[in-house]
Parts: C-alpha cells; structure tokens; sequence
C-alpha cells in the first residue's frame, strides 16, 4: 500500500460484503417465495423481501464503489486522501442510515413508515427502487456531497490522470442524478419520465464511467501495460457509453406516454449499447496479453477479464434481446426483464467491485502479490461456480420470460392464458432458478472463506514474451 490514507477503504469493503451476504439471503427468500407462496408469510411479505432485496443491492455498490475510490484516487493522485478523517464519518453516517432503513422495511409498515419520517413534508416515498424515506435520501444526498468534496480536494492537489478524471466525472453524475429522486410530481408520466433520471442514468450511464476507469486501474496494477494505451481504450469506451446511454433511455419511454419519436431513439441508441461493453472485452483480453509482468495476484486478473465477459452478456447482449420496440412490445415486464437485470448488475457492477476487493485488500492486509495460492485457488472456484450459476439463473428466467410471452401475450384474448395460470406453468423453471440461486450462494460463501486461507504465499513472474 503506496499511502496510509488508503486503508480507509477497508470498512467500505468489508461492510459492502456484509450487505451483499444480507442481499443475497433475501434474495433466497424471494426465490422461495416464488414457488412457496406463503413462505414467511405475513411476517416477511414478498414486496418488502423485495424492496429489502433491491436497495441492499444498491447500497452494498455504493459502498463498494467508495472504497475502490479512496483506495485508487491517493495512488492516482500521488497524494494522500484530502481527509481520511471525513471518509471515515462519512462511512458511519451513511452505514448507519443504511441500517436503520432496511430495519424501518422489515419491522415498520411502510405507511407508518412514512408518517414517522414526515414524508408528508417532502413526499419522496413509495416508487420503486426509490422507497427511502425522505429523511435518508437527504443523508444520502449529505454522504455523496462530502465524498465527491473529499475526492475531488485530492484530485486537486495531486496528479491528474484520465482515470481520476473519469471516475470525478462518473461519481458527480451519481450525486447529480440522485438529486432527481426528490422530485415526485403527481402525473404519472412526468413521474416516471424523470424517475428514470435516476435509476437509468445510473446503471446505463455513470455508473458506468466508474466501472471503467476502476477495472482501467487495476488492469495497469496487474499487466504493467503503459497508461497512455489503456487511457486511449477507456476514452473510447467511456465515449461510446455515454452516448449510446443517455440516448439509450428511451427503451424506458416506450410506453409510459412521452412522443412517439422515442421508439425511434431508443431502439436505435439501445442496439448501440452493447458495443462498448464488446470492446471493453477486447480491451480487457488486449492489455492482459500484452502484460509486461505476472502480478502475483492472478485471482484479480481473473475478476478483470470476467467483469469484461460477463458485462459484455449482461447488459450487452440481454440487453438488446428485448430492448428494440417492436420486440419489447411484448416482453416488457417479463421475466426476459428480470434475467436481464440480474445478469448485467452481476456481470457489471458486482463483479468490478468483487475486482478491486479482490486486488486491494490483500495488499492493505500486507501481501502486495495477492492472498496465498490456496486462497486464490479457492477464490477462482468461487468465481466459476458464481459465473456459471449466474448464466444458469439467466437462462432460466429467459426461458420463463419467453414462455410467459407465448402463452400470456402473444395469443388473441380468447385463447391468452390469465397472469396466475401463466405463472402456475413456469413454476417448474422457478424451481430450477432457485437450484441455481443456492450453487450462487455456495460460491460466494467460498469467495469469503477464501479471504481467511493461509498457506504460502505468491511471487511477482515475469511475463511470456
């Protein structure tokens, strides 16, 4: 570890891993739900499993992507953090909003839930992936005004890259976009309209300025190939994805009111969106065969290149299975949805935070080459079986998806199947999605382990010429 200040990004990571593990037990709860229908029943009802499940997903990145920045930001800057002591408050300000949210989810209803938080001051409450009570939206909004302060002070007085200065750009944007959450007007397509500022502009467009300048860092730390070249690729990346993003949120307007130019644009700009995630493949698999040195850390290297693939599946290609008009016509809301979601938030964002955990906290527990060969051994099963079972997840509910479109959608009224007897004949498909939920689990429950594996540990190799 290049600089003391980056330490601070351990309680990010590990409080980031505690939040997935409590993401993915109620995602478990919801698998079962789906084909034990009263499981838990009245005491953990499916919509607030659901709404547990979606925002720990949310906040579990969030802290994972403020850990990679105070990690890398000091080593890219060449300075220390600009206050390790405010990352630290900010840290305990936003875990504890974080915790006391999802314990109001679980324990209030979530209309008193609402009148305990005087929503009615400020009604924010109530839309999907947004249910956060105003209160905690305003500490959220706190939190990301003092880390992109305290990020931006230490780009400021250090070395500027094109990887800091990508990654400010992509964390302003995410404070920037968040802000569109207080806004809750009483028509509906106005509603929906700006709630995609949000939740779209997020995951299909900053957020995607931070992936790529943190898989940018770590493929110099584990390949040594000169920053000039890998700077070029992520300008090029970051290019495309912005526009074929920003533009590309018109898949979301296609049926929610706004001008029929919108199926135009967002068809056009959503078969674009896959392109920059192909190159991000070529530029993954191109920097690792020209390595100019062996990091002895190969599990990282490993994460790197699967972030590329299977972003590349996730948000590329099942993205554009159902996103141009014609074909979303029937497929919106499906399963097809679901598979989509679940394979890009992996492929994307989960497993680039998985990278640079992967590739950091080893060096800030001392041990600059990467945990010991049995660990990383252990780790890459971990990654395998997480992969695999994630596709197997996804191929499931693409099936469902299709099958649901076929026998729900695409016949004439008379012969269209209601919504519960579709749902009665993909019940089987749900039970192979839930087989595959618990091999995912099985796998990161050995990601974590391998964490606690000792044994000997690797050296720096050279490259193959």
């Amino acid at each position: 570890m290049k600089f003391s200040s980056q330490a601070v990004a351990k309680p990010y990571f590990i409080f980031a891993m505690i939040l997935f593990a409590g993401q993915l037990t109620f995602g478990a709860i919801l698998g079962l739900q789906y084909v034990i229908g009263d499981f838990l029943f009245p005491y953990l009802p499916f919509n607030v499993a659901r709404m547990v499940h979606t925002n720990l997903l949310l906040v579990w990145l969030l802290f994972g992507f403020m850990g990679a920045t105070y990690y890398l930001v000091p080593e890219e800057s060449d300075t220390e953090l600009y206050s390790p002591l405010l990352a630290k408050l900010l840290f305990w300000v936003f875990a504890a909003a974080g915790v006391a949210t999802i314990l109001g989810y679980l324990f209030v209803p979530y209309a008193r839930l609402t009148e305990l938080t005087f929503n009615e001051l400020w009604p924010t409450m109530g839309r999907e992936f947004l249910e956060q009570p105003t209160i905690t939206k305003i500490g959220i909004v706190i939190v990301a005004l003092g880390f992109v302060f305290n990020v931006a002070m230490t780009v400021l007085k250090g070395r500027k890259t094109v990887i800091n200065m990508v990654l400010l750009t992509g964390l302003v944007g995410l404070a920037v976009f968040f802000l569109f959450s207080f806004y809750n007007p009483s028509n509906l397509v106005l509603d929906k309209y700006f709630w995609w500022w949000t939740v779209h502009l997020w995951v299909e467009g900053v957020w995607e300025l931070i992936l790529g300048a943190i898989l940018a860092f770590t493929l110099i730390k584990v390949t040594g190939v000169d920053r000039e070249v890998i700077e070029k690729w992520l300008y090029v990346i970051i290019g495309m994805a912005l526009i074929s993003g920003l533009i590309g949120m018109g898949h979301h307007y296609f049926w929610i009111g706004p001008g029929e130019y919108w199926l135009w644009l967002g068809s056009i700009f959503s078969a674009i969106e896959p392109i920059p995630f192909f190159m991000m493949v070529m530029f993954a698999f191109k920097m690792v065969r020209e390595r100019r040195h062996g990091h002895g850390n190969s599990i990282a290297v490993t994460w790197a290149l699967g972030t590329a693939v299977m972003g590349f599946l996730g948000a590329g290609v099942w993205g554009f299975i159902h996103t141009l008009a014609p074909v979303n016509y029937f497929t919106h809301g499906s399963q097809i949805t679901a598979a989509h979601g679940h394979l890009a938030f992996f492929g994307a964002y989960v497993m680039i935070v998985l990278t640079i955990i992967s590739y950091a906290m080893p060096i800030m527990r001392g041990r600059p080459q990467g945990n010991s060969l049995a660990a990383q051994s252990l780790e890459r099963k971990a990654f395998w079986i997480m992969c695999l079972s994630m596709m197997g997840i996804t191929l499931a509910l693409t099936v469902a998806g299709a099958y649901q479109v076929a026998l729900q959608r695409l016949p004439g009224d008379a012969e269209a199947l209601s919504f519960m007897a579709t749902q009665d004949k993909l019940m089987p498909i749900y039970w192979v999605r839930m087989a595959f939920g618990v091999a995912f689990l099985s796998g990161v429950l050995m990601y974590f382990a391998s964490f606690f594996v000792g044994g000997k540990l690797p050296e720096a190799v050279q490259a193959e010429a």
